[in-house]
C-alpha cells in the first residue's frame, strides 16, 4: 500500500510538472516574461519552504516512531534476559517457565518477522501473542520455600509484567497513522511547485531528466515517511536482533 501511494505521488508530481512544460506553447509571451517569472518564483519559493518544512516534520516524526520500537524492542531482549537469569536463581522448578520462554522468544520472531507472505506476520502477530500470559500464570503456581524464592518470584513476576507492558506499548504506538488529508495536501503542494518549474523549465532533456527525478526522490521520501511510521510492518522494519540476541543468551 506504501509503494502504492509513492507511485500515485510520483505520478501526481510529474503530470503536474509536464502540464507546466506543455502549458508554455499556450501561453502569450507576456505571461512568461522577466515580471511574471519573478512573482511566480517567489510564490513557488514560499511553497517549497513550507512544503521542505512539513516533509521534514513528517521525517522526523516517522523516525521517531521508528526508533521508539526499535528502543522497545532492545527493552524487551533485555528484561528477557533478566527474566531467565532470575527463573534459573529461582531454581529447578521454573524449568518448564524457562522452557516456555525461549519457545515463546523464538515463535515471536519468526512470526513477527515472518517471510511467510500467506501468514499474518508483523503487527498483527505481535497482537495474537499470549506466551507472556502464560507463562505468569506458571508462575503464579509457584509456592516459594525460602525468602530468597519469595523474591525472586516477586522479581520474575514484575519482569513478566514489564515485558507484557513493553509489547502493549508498541502495539498501542503503531494505531497513529499519517492523517489522509495531510498526505493528499502535501502532494497537492509538490504538484503545483513541480508545474511552476516546468511553467518556466528549459525544455531541453536534461533539465526535464533532473526534474523528473527530483520527482521520484520526493516521492521516495513520501514512501519512506509511510513506512516508518509502520516498523513491524512493510519494507523498513525495526531490527529484530535485541531479541536474536536474547535467545542466544538465555539458550546457553
Amino acid at each position: 500500500m506504501d509503494l502504492i501511494v509513492g507511485l500515485i505521488s510520483a505520478a501526481c508530481i510529474s503530470t503536474g510538472l509536464l502540464v507546466g512544460v506543455l502549458l508554455q506553447n499556450f501561453l502569450p509571451r507576456q505571461h512568461l516574461d522577466a515580471a511574471s517569472k519573478d512573482t511566480v518564483k517567489f510564490g513557488a519559493g514560499m511553497l517549497a519552504t513550507l512544503t521542505a518544512l512539513v516533509l521534514g516534520l513528517l521525517v522526523s516524526s516517522a523516525k521517531s516512531s521508528f526508533d521508539a520500537i526499535n528502543t522497545a524492542i532492545a527493552s524487551a531482549g533485555a528484561k528477557i534476559i533478566m527474566f531467565d537469569h532470575v527463573l534459573a536463581n529461582y531454581g529447578p522448578e521454573t524449568n518448564e517457565a524457562r522452557h516456555q520462554l525461549r519457545q515463546a522468544v523464538e515463535d515471536g520472531i519468526d512470526r513477527i518477522w515472518s517471510s511467510n507472505k500467506t501468514s499474518p506476520g508483523g503487527l498483527r502477530a505481535a497482537e495474537s501473542e499470549p506466551a507472556v500470559w502464560m507463562i505468569e500464570m506458571k508462575l503464579n503456581q509457584l509456592t516459594p520455600r525460602t525468602s530468597a524464592q519469595e523474591h525472586l518470584l516477586a522479581q520474575a513476576q514484575q519482569l513478566a509484567n514489564d515485558i507484557a507492558q513493553t509489547r502493549l506499548l508498541a502495539i498501542e504506538q503503531q494505531q497513529n497513522s499519517l492523517p489522509a488529508i495531510f498526505l493528499i495536501l502535501l502532494i497537492f503542494w509538490l504538484v503545483v511547485l513541480f508545474f511552476t518549474f516546468g511553467l518556466f523549465a528549459a525544455r531541453n532533456a536534461t533539465v526535464l531528466v533532473v526534474l523528473f527525478f527530483c520527482a521520484l526522490s520526493v516521492s521516495s521520501a513520501i514512501f519512506l515517511v509511510l513506512e516508518m511510521n509502520r516498523p513491524l510492518d512493510g519494507a523498513i522494519k525495526a531490527s529484530n536482533a535485541p531479541l536474536r540476541k536474547a535467545l542466544e543468551l538465555i539458550e546457553k
